[in-house]
């Protein structure tokens, strides 16, 4: 039988693993290969065949047809569920069925003791049909539980006579209704299962219609297929998927009939025996012929009917009650946890129970065990053995006086709380007083009678043990003397035989060994000298293959991905062209381009900038690299060579060891072999310190040579990489150019086309309210005059917004500029005049000469400051260190790099000129003489760095030469005068040199005068052309002459152009080329010679001779070299350190630890320490010292924090660290979720005795607490700059003075008073810089990007809320003119997240309600605008945005206010979003509210073994291992 019953539990788990697969339409199949449903056949002894088959299907009766429906996947997954439960139900109840009839009784109980496991209160992340029903059992229980305590503690006061109060409990019956009444859930449910098409969905909605008058009963917010109900413990939310079908729990027949059909026998008996009788149970079995359905009952129902047949059986009988709380979750021992007990108690009522109890009186004595109890408390006389309550008075009124403590009942006492327990201390004082008093006197009489027995004792065993003692010590002393004798004369023999045949054998084996060694070592170096050679080979000729092959497919691949995405772009901008919606939304969005434009612009500008910035960082950083580079190659090459030196001592000895024991082979000569061993020995150890001196002589020279060339050749590398870096990094600069320049060019195309399809005489009007310059076509139009320093100061400095010169002619371009409208005859400074010509319709190819010339004018003036300034910095150089006139150097290396590639545009440029104009002799002339003069200039450069290099070498070749030959002693050189007269011929070298520098000068002088006069010519004759032009354009009036004369001027212009720009890139290139001829001059005077210095109107500027580029990158004498510390061994990556020390190194790594010194070091380097001390706490499995450390750890930086809340730098650390130590616990808990990324090496050190999940825990809790400090802090800084940066700050020029007419006066003042403590022109820029002070900081600790993202999105909201709800209150602020100034002003922040990357990750979209109220505030207001309006105004509330449109104030005198019936448009459109807007219905923005904070996960690439302590730390109790 047991087998049997394993068996059918066997085929359920079986059955549940049977997959269900998708078939050809609505329906399921069972794979063939299914080997769970093959083993359920076998184990429940049924047809495989026809069990695959009624798991997907269902039979359906129709009268007298029967048809065979297949089911779907979801249907069928429900059946073989269902039939698993009605299985594993049969069985329980058989199981139950047969452990009652063995416990029956023939005759009828009168009394019985049942034992009820109730079910625990159940609430998950998903709560279904089980969760419910358990929850419902819950309510009915405790419902009887708070009315049984209630009652007994009622009538315990009733019967005793003590007056009470009636207390009120909770009552849960409306919860209870709720569930089971009618038109409750459990109904709607009922009915819902009975309905042909039910879903969980409908009935769902039925809950939400019929059950919303129950208080218990609510509908979440984000959801339409879960409801909550309020139970007594807490609100639990149901999701009403598998609602329906768990309470149905539906079996087919033909399911039945197999399993009657089994081969099993109690299998087959359990599905038998309900025809015989068998009490239901809770699953159903759907009949296939038309039986009734209305005698089934659902899950639901039996469920209620059998909780109502259980409370009936509790109501009749006496309950006992026993609680049962878990001390913790984890099941740990001698662990409790509060908060998870208060939890308990509270979902189990106990709580209230006590509150009951409590109000009352809980402690209770009958008057004989009072007596008992407390007998000790009184004195004979007041004991009357009667009349025990006159008794108990007494002792009562001795220890408490106050009579409402206590109350006496007619056989009880009844205390309130905590008198009983201070009785309990009055009767164990008086009992510990009595007992003392006995044990005294008991314990002095044993003590006294042991001491004297014990006395006695010893006396008399002293006295034989000392007795035997001597007479054993005389007998051993005797016997050890003779011992020693017999074992000298055969311990000397012994070891004499040994000793001779030891060194025999040893002689013999040490001989083959080194002769087979040599050989073996000799063979493995010819071998190995061959493969390298065979090596070095091969792995060249693959490396240029594979170079050649892959830069040929990369340069392919590019060119056919480039003309792919051009193609693409170009047909994509054609189509947005061609949209008339486009249009509209480029005119609208006008504003938003503008200032893109001028974001780019500060955004290439500050791109530049960076470059610079990091490539004075790589050059620092790359020289301490060298520098600790060749350090380490030193230490490398000391250390092999003083293993070298020790094997060499150890040969010495073995050869010293070998001669003492020759010469002691002759005993009859061993005084005489001693001696001669210990002179040999002295004077060993002498010739070994010797050759230890000389050694290490030797390594200093070696290694000061091999440091000097090692620093020549790693400056040499390092120069030559920055020099390409560079060289990549500016063409990158220059392709962000070319781009910046394409785009702007395609945005003047689309708005030129935006022109011509908009074009009309009617009056436009842009988003601003502005109105454009346009009008009827034959309308005469102004030009104010062509100055070139006025458009340039207006470009540059206002170009910005609506109100700009830019966007104006952008937009005018079209009807406003004409050809007849330019002066061509008087483009100098200073012309005013003014010409009024009527505008043809097609112009604008001269808005692009236009804009181009301002470009070449605002080019020149850029060009003649810059020289400026190259001319004041030449003229006031002072005298650099080595330092400086090494970078220097290097800097004129890397122009040297760009003025080659410069070179090389130049030439390109040139050459397509003079392609472009083959008939015209003067540019081929002129192009001849320049490439002359470029290959003239070329060759003397060549011979000027081949001079310098000549001297150069033979500079370093002296210096080498006297360091060999003389070594310190370098002051012999010069005894015949040597140097001075090679001094002399190098003074005679430079003289010839700078007279061929000077002539050299003087013919780039005459080729430049040749340049500027042909330039000058040039210019005269384009004055003389476009006089001329003009005169005949003023006389022309045919329209084909015109056009010729337009297509004429627009090709001279060109040419005027492309002449004029390139004269400014020769005399420009002229210029390059003469400061470096300056710059060579300098370098071949100071390269006379390094011994003496000369003055400075002999020399060079700086005053002296410059240092040998090889001293540049060594370090000075008496400099502490950095250390770098050899790994000898393979590190475990842990620190181990005494307890003793733990409070040290909590001090110095945390307490001790500045933000200043922190910065220097590997960023999270603390935490790095301190996990390492854990791995090594895990390694050695101390539970105690694991729990010290990490407690000392969490108490410190929560003490650190406490003391430095202010300091921004600080919390900023701490938040970092913090992080990366619970970082690394994730990484090597060795949990596999957290070991995706790690490396083999990584997983070998997880943590393998400690689970420290609850300590990463308290960790995070510490991390959000530092986490909104550095918010507090942050917001506290920018919170005076958010109104004058956003609000008040006025960047636009010429919109200071558009505000609202009564709003200037005196309120004006104060509100800048009130609100303004930073001076508004000054506080955008004081707000960028804070915000890019927070982001270096965090940067700079090493903060994870994810979290910086997390706090600037919460900055950002700050900033939005302050000064969304200053607008919402200020009038004043409320007009077009600011709205303006408000988006350009926050279009800076956008452009901050885009240079600090954070633009990706949402930042700015905390940023979107001020943005559209500053939108609002421009957009037009009329009725065709109200839906525009309502789909532009999403992230602000209804109220928001009718308080704005009701605060907003004409600019000036040519606006309306809103209309009234605007604003009920407005609001009546808002109604439908309002409905669902109810987070959003307050008028003011919650300025305390907060993002919920992520930690993300982020593992360490750094590898534990390779961490080491700075020496800075002075952490010396620390030992790696």
């Amino acid at each position: 039988m047991q087998e049997q019953i394993f068996r059918i539990l066997a085929g359920i788990l079986h059955l549940g693993n049977v997959v269900l697969e998708e078939g050809n339409g609505d329906s399921s199949a069972i794979s063939p290969r299914d080997k769970s449903l093959q083993t359920v056949s076998e184990l429940l002894g049924i047809d495989l065949e026809d069990i695959r088959k009624w798991l997907c299907n269902r039979k359906i009766v129709s009268g007298r047809e029967v048809f065979t429906k297949p089911m779907i996947l979801t249907e069928a997954v429900f059946s073989r569920d269902a039939l698993s439960k009605h299985i594993y139900a049969k069985l329980f109840d058989w199981i139950v069925t047969q452990i009652n009839k063995c416990f029956a009784a023939k005759a009828k109980p009168y009394r019985f003791i049942g034992v009820l496991d109730i079910y625990g209160f159940e609430t998950f992340e998903i709560n279904s049909f089980e969760q419910f029903c358990i929850n419902y059992a819950n309510e009915k229980l405790q419902q009887q539980f708070n009315q049984h305590v209630f009652k007994l503690e009622q009538e315990e006061y009733v019967k005793e006579q003590i007056e009470w109060e009636f207390i009120n409990f909770y009552d849960n019956q409306p919860c209870i209704d709720l569930i089971e009444s009618k038109l409750g859930i459990l109904d709607l449910l009922d009915e819902e299962c009975r309905m042909p098409r039910g879903s969980d969905q409908s009935w769902v909605e039925k809950l939400y219609d019929k059950c919303k008058k129950w208080e218990h009963f609510s509908k979440p917010r984000l959801s339409n297929t879960s409801f909550l109900i309020a139970h007594f413990a807490d609100k639990v939310g149901y999701e009403c998927a598998g609602f329906l079908e768990k309470n149905r729990d539906t079996v087919s027949e033909e399911q039945i009939n197999i399993l009657k059909s089994s081969q099993i026998a109690l299998v087959h008996s359990l599905f038998t025996e309900k025809e015989k009788g068998a009490p239901p149970t809770k699953v159903k079995v759907l009949p296939t012929g038309s039986k009734s359905k209305q005698m089934r009952k659902t899950v639901g129902s039996q469920f209620r009917d059998s909780l109502n047949l259980l409370m009936m059986t509790l109501n009749s009988t006496t309950p006992h009650y026993v609680r049962c709380i878990k001390p913790n979750d984890d099941k740990m021992a001698f662990t409790f946890d509060p908060t998870r007990a208060i939890q308990q108690l509270r979902a189990c009522g106990v709580l209230e129970t006590v509150r009951i109890s409590a109000a009352g009186y809980p402690s209770r004595w009958t008057y004989h065990e009072f007596f008992c109890r407390y007998r000790v408390l009184c004195n004979s006389k007041d004991i009357k053995r009667n009349d025990m309550r006159l008794t108990c008075e007494k002792i009562i009124s001795n220890m408490i006086n106050d009579e409402d403590k206590f109350k006496f009942g007619r056989t009880k006492i009844f205390f309130r709380a905590g008198q009983v327990a201070y009785m309990e201390k009055l009767r164990a004082d008086r009992l510990s007083a009595c007992g003392v008093m006995i044990q005294k006197h008991v314990r002095m009489f044993l003590h006294r009678n042991r001491y004297r027995t014990m006395r006695r004792a010893a006396l008399t065993i002293q006295k034989y043990t000392r007795g035997l003692k001597a007479r054993r010590h005389v007998h051993h002393i005797r016997r050890t003397a003779a011992a020693i004798k017999i074992q000298a004369a055969i311990r000397g023999w012994v070891k004499r035989v040994q000793y001779k045949r030891l060194v025999y054998t040893v002689t013999q084996l040490q001989a083959h060994a080194r002769g087979a060694r040599a050989r073996e070592r000799y063979q493995h170096m010819r071998r190995v000298k061959a493969a390298i050679v065979i090596q070095k080979n091969v792995r060249k000729w693959q490396a240029v293959y594979h170079y050649k092959m892959a830069m040929g497919g990369i340069i392919i691949l590019q060119g056919m991905v480039r003309c792919f995405l051009a193609r693409k772009q170009l047909k994509k901008l054609k189509i947005e062209a061609r949209s008339v919606e486009h249009q509209r939304k480029l005119n609208k969005g006008l504003e938003n381009k503008i200032i893109s434009l001028q974001q780019k612009l500060t955004e290439a500008k500050l791109e530049v900038g960076n470059v610079k910035t990091y490539k004075e960082e790589i050059v620092t950083l790359k020289e301490q690299l060298s520098e600790m580079k060749g350090v380490e190659t030193q230490l490398k090459n000391s250390s092999n060579r003083v293993s070298e030196l020790e094997a060499m001592v150890a040969k010495l000895t073995q050869e010293v060891e070998a001669e003492r024991g020759e010469k002691m082979d002759v005993l009859s000569e061993k005084e005489r072999a001693e001696k001669e061993n210990r002179e040999l020995v002295e004077k060993l150890n002498a010739e070994n310190a010797k050759l230890t001196e000389e050694l290490m002589t030797a390594k200093k020279q070696e290694a000061k040579k091999e440091g000097e060339e090692l620093l020549k050749r790693k400056y040499e590398a390092e120069k030559q990489q920055m020099i390409m870096e560079y060289s990549e990094e500016k063409s990158s600069y220059q392709r962000l150019l070319k781009e910046f320049n394409r785009l702007e060019q395609k945005n003047e195309q689309m708005e030129e086309q935006m022109a011509k399809m908009m074009g009309g005489n009617s009056h436009k009007r842009t988003a601003s309210n502005v109105s454009n310059l346009s009008g009827a076509s034959d309308a005469p139009t102004e030009l104010v005059r062509d100055d070139a320093s006025e458009f340039n100061s207006i470009i540059v400095d206002d170009d910005v917004g609506y109100g700009s010169v830019r966007s104006r002619a952008s937009e005018a371009s079209d009807n406003s500029r004409n050809l007849e409208s330019i002066d061509w005859g008087s483009p100098q400074k200073g012309d005013t005049s003014e010409i009024r010509i009527p505008v043809p319709e097609k112009v604008e190819d001269i808005t692009l000469v236009l804009q181009l010339q301002n470009k070449v004018r605002e080019l020149e003036k850029e060009r003649r400051t810059m020289a400026k300034r190259i001319d004041q910095l030449e003229s006031s150089s002072s005298p650099l260190d080595d330092s400086q006139h090494a970078q220097e150097l290097i800097r004129l290396q890397e122009l040297e790099m760009e003025n080659a590639k410069l070179k090389d545009d130049l030439n390109r440029l040139r050459k397509s000129i003079a392609d472009s104009e083959p008939q015209n002799n003067r540019i081929q002339e002129f192009m001849k003489q320049f490439e002359a003069l470029q290959d003239e200039l070329e060759r003397r450069r060549e011979e000027c760095i081949q001079l310098r290099t000549v001297l150069a070498n033979r500079a370093h070749d002296l210096r080498s030469l006297t360091q060999s030959s003389y070594g310190k002693d370098v002051d012999i050189v010069n005894e015949d005068g040597e140097l001075a007269i090679a001094y002399q011929t190098q003074k005679q070298v430079n003289r010839q040199l700078e007279d061929e520098l000077k002539s050299e000068k003087q013919r780039y002088r005459e080729a430049e005068t040749e340049y500027k006069s042909e330039l000058d010519r040039l210019r005269r004759d384009n004055d003389r052309q476009q006089k001329l032009l003009a005169q005949n354009l003023t006389k022309g009036g045919g329209s084909q002459p015109e056009t010729l004369l337009q297509s004429e001027i627009m090709r001279l212009t060109s040419e005027n152009l492309n002449l004029q720009g390139q004269v400014d890139n020769l005399t420009e290139q002229l210029k390059k080329y003469k400061r470096s001829l300056k710059a060579y001059a300098k370098k071949i005077k100071e390269s006379g010679g390094t011994g003496s210095k000369r003055s400075s109107t002999h020399g060079s500027p700086y005053g002296g001779d410059p240092p040998d580029l090889l001293d540049v990158a060594a370090p000075a004498e008496g400099e502490a070299m950095p250390v770098i510390r050899k790994k000898e061994r393979d590190y475990m990556g842990m620190f181990e350190y005494d307890r003793r020390d733990e409070m040290q190194i909590i001090r110095v790594l945390i307490y001790e630890l500045k933000p200043r010194v922190a910065v220097t070091f590997l960023p999270g380097l603390p935490a790095y320490i301190l996990f390492m001390c854990i791995r090594h706490t895990d390694h050695i499995n101390d539970d105690e010292k694991v729990r010290s450390l990490l407690n000392n750890i969490v108490n410190g930086v929560k003490r650190v924090i406490k003391k430095r809340h202010e300091d921004l730098d600080s919390t900023v650390l701490w938040l970092s660290n913090t992080l990366r130590l619970l970082h690394n616990l994730k990484q090597y808990s060795g949990d596999k979720a957290f070991q995706a990324e790690n490396t083999v090496k990584q997983n070998e050190q997880s943590l393998k005795n400690f689970d420290l999940s609850e300590y990463r825990q308290v960790l995070s809790d510490i991390a959000v607490w530092i986490y909104n400090g550095v918010i507090k802090l942050m917001e506290e800084k920018v919170q005076p700059l958010i109104v004058p940066s956003i609000l008040e700050h006025e960047a636009i020029a010429g919109l200071s003075g558009n505000k609202p007419g009564g709003m200037r006066g005196r309120a004006g003042s104060v509100a800048r008073e009130l609100e303004s403590p930073v001076e508004p022109q000054k506080a955008l820029d004081l707000l960028l810089k804070e915000m890019t002070q927070f982001y270096r900081t965090l940067a700079m600790f090493g903060t994870d990007p994810e979290l910086i993202t997390q706090v600037f999105r919460q900055i950002f909201y700050f900033i939005c809320a302050g000064s969304l709800n200053n607008l919402l209150l200020r009038k004043d602020m409320c007009h077009w003119s600011k709205g303006m100034q408000i988006r350009y002003n926050l279009s800076h922040l956008e452009q901050w997240t885009r240079d600090m990357r954070l633009h990706e990750a949402g930042v700015t979209d905390t940023l979107a309600p001020i943005i559209q109220a500053a939108q609002l505030l421009q957009a037009r207001k009329t009725d065709d605008d109200v839906n525009s309006i309502c789909d532009m105004c999403d992230k602000l509330s209804v109220s928001q945005i009718i308080k704005i449109l009701n605060l907003y104030t004409p600019a000036d005198e040519f606006e309306e206010r809103v209309p009234i019936s605007f604003i009920h448009k407005i609001q009546n459109k808002l109604q439908e979003r309002a409905e669902g807007e109810q987070a959003q219905a307050t008028l003011l923005m919650n300025t305390k509210f907060a993002f919920p904070v992520r930690f993300p996960f982020n593992p360490s690439s750094i590898h534990l073994e390779d961490i080491e302590l700075p020496e800075s730390l002075n952490l010396i109790m620390l030992k790696k291992v």
